[in-house]
């Protein structure tokens, strides 16, 4: 069983910035992706950036130039380095991973609000 945890959300104002974590927990053989996703109030969800196959990372052309998405091997932590935050970024962010064998698992999310 694996378990995502994040981290690291809270209120920013306007040009401020955040460092998300996610702690996984539980056997991480066999990642084959991980991701942060977000949702905002009345919109769908949606990608924010990922990496696949190792290291091949992709973004949202809405956070390109803003947001950095890297991960800790030794610590299984996935982190989403986010700067000059706009109050449009305000959501739930939450953690994605992927297996070989095809299953995925989701964290409970943070809240990041950008307002001043």
């Amino acid at each position: 069983q694996v378990q995502l945890v994040e981290s690291g959300g809270g209120l920013v104002q306007p040009g401020g910035s955040l460092r998300l974590s996610c702690d996984i927990f539980g056997s991480v053989f066999s990642i084959t992706g991980m991701g942060w996703y977000r949702q905002a109030p009345g919109k769908e969800h949606e990608v924010v950036a990922a990496v696949i196959d190792g290291d091949s990372t992709i973004y949202a052309d809405s956070v390109k130039g803003r947001f950095i998405i890297s991960r800790d091997i030794d610590k299984n932590v996935v982190y989403l380095q986010m700067n000059s935050l706009k109050p449009e970024d305000t959501a739930v962010y939450y953690c994605n991973v992927h297996f070989e064998d095809g299953m995925a698992y989701w964290g409970k999310g943070t809240l990041v609000t950008v307002s001043l």
